[in-house]
């Protein structure tokens, strides 16, 4: 007969500290979301894996954790149709259970999203790529789920423009134009500015709450910023991004007050203890540092702040 292994993880630690969270991270899955008529999306994700740990604990199950996980996702890539955030909560809510020293539950995920769309102009085919993240919190309480991505798009500098117009109105008055043809000509024209290259992630989390279309967060996203970009971009693409970003100058903090302004419009049904995370981070091309914005905060308090500027 052989000899039961003992269970080290549940003996006591030297040190009887509590931990907020242990688990894996690194786990590859494959997800499928069905869409209507459509075939569904096949997605590569990354997950984490994480449960809280009391100080009378020296170690959480790992081989549980995996054994959880696995069952929910090989469960979940075999359903015709669900959402990625419910994946992540069914996760989180069946470790809860499998766990009883756990008070707390939590499961993250991120995966490439490949999308096609049309180019503004030559109207060509063409794909992006789109960061999707969710993720789920499972507590005694109730399981709160998260939706969101993160997305690439443009900025331009509205200082650097403005000494651009600057200079132009100088060198047009040297010429003899008159200040209303001057500024008829800078209105119609954008002065250059420094461009970058812009992060924007945008998540909404909640329980409860009604279905969040994920594509709808994508679209807020990417018209937070001073353009769109493409992958396939012809000349006459090229020109529609280059003078729209310049029409359109942001601050990395105008787009994430972009981002809360269309929040509030676009998803009125939210409930007032839903959590919108806005995020934009922009790679500055004449710095060696990068520009960061963000707020992370309730609908209530976000609808109050936007409707106030009106």
């Amino acid at each position: 007969m052989s000899e039961q292994l003992p269970d080290v993880q549940a003996s006591s630690p030297d040190v009887t500290v509590g931990l907020s969270q242990v688990g894996v991270t690194g786990v590859e899955k494959l997800v499928k979301l069905a869409r209507p008529d459509k075939r569904p999306i096949v997605l590569t994700a990354e997950f984490e894996v994480f449960v809280d740990l009391p100080s009378w604990r020296k170690g959480a199950d790992m081989s549980r954790n995996m054994e959880v996980i696995d069952e929910t996702l090989e469960a979940a890539t075999r359903e015709e149709a669900y959402r990625v955030e419910d994946v992540c909560g069914d996760a989180a809510e069946r470790l809860l259970a499998k766990h009883d020293y756990t008070t707390k539950a939590e499961v993250r995920m991120e995966a490439e999203l490949m999308t096609r769309e049309k180019t503004p102009e030559s109207d060509k085919e063409t794909q992006s790529t789109i960061d999707v993240i969710a993720s789920a919190t499972a507590t005694e309480e109730g399981t709160r789920e998260e939706i969101g991505a993160r997305v690439v798009g443009m900025t331009v500098c509205p200082c650097s423009q403005g000494m651009s117009a600057a200079r132009a109105r100088r060198v047009l008055d040297d010429l003899g134009v008159d200040d209303d043809t001057a500024e008829a000509f800078l209105d119609e024209v954008p002065q250059p500015g420094h461009s970058q290259r812009g992060h924007a992630t945008l998540t909404v989390e909640s329980e409860d709450a009604p279905e969040v279309d994920l594509m709808n967060l994508v679209d807020v996203a990417r018209d937070s910023m001073s353009a769109r970009i493409y992958n396939l971009a012809k000349r006459p693409d090229e020109d529609h991004m280059t003078y729209h970003s310049h029409a359109n100058a942001k601050f990395v903090e105008d787009c994430v007050r972009s981002m809360a302004e269309d929040v509030v419009t676009e998803f009125p049904d939210l409930p007032d203890t839903a959590v919108v995370t806005m995020k934009q981070s922009n790679d500055e091309s004449i710095h060696q540092h990068n520009a960061h914005a963000e707020r992370i905060v309730d609908m209530a308090t976000l609808r109050d702040e936007v409707d106030g500027t009106h």
